[in-house]
């Protein structure tokens, strides 16, 4: 597995497989979007020319916005989002960002231990944040 840079030959494929794990997904035109714009960063982790997953994170006024991490269904379990989170922080920490947030449904235990694990912790709750399901987000910082 190779964890790289999102291009836009990839926003297909991924954009499938955001389509299949999220009640909300964003679209292929957002993540074609994404991947073009500066202070964007958005990985995929690759096998065979096969994309198990991606991850993006936004630089803004110089802390860094986790917006997506996902993995397909089928690579679950293979620390797929562990590699891409790890690249994706060494990422930031050469843009200079010291504190990254991220928000997670309070439901997503596997994903908060992950989280937890790679230095974030628990900072408040938004009420609400989620539809379809409706429920509340986690926010969690990472400081360095």
């Amino acid at each position: 597995m190779i964890i790289r840079r999102m291009s836009a030959d990839d926003v297909n494929m991924v954009a499938k497989i955001e389509a299949e794990v999220f009640s909300e997904p964003w679209s292929r035109e957002s993540f074609l979007s994404e991947v073009e714009t500066p202070n964007h960063i958005y990985l995929v982790a690759e096998e065979e020319e096969d994309i198990l997953g991606y991850c993006g994170l936004w630089e803004v006024a110089g802390e860094g916005q986790i917006t997506n991490v996902c993995v397909a269904p089928e690579h679950r379990g293979k620390a797929v989002a562990t590699q891409m989170l790890e690249e994706l922080l060494a990422y930031a920490q050469e843009m200079d960002i010291k504190a990254s947030t991220l928000e997670v449904r309070v439901s997503n235990e596997p994903a908060i231990r992950l989280y937890e694990k790679l230095g974030f912790e628990e900072a408040g709750i938004r009420k609400g944040f989620y539809s379809h399901p409706k429920e509340d987000a986690m926010i969690m910082w990472k400081y360095d």
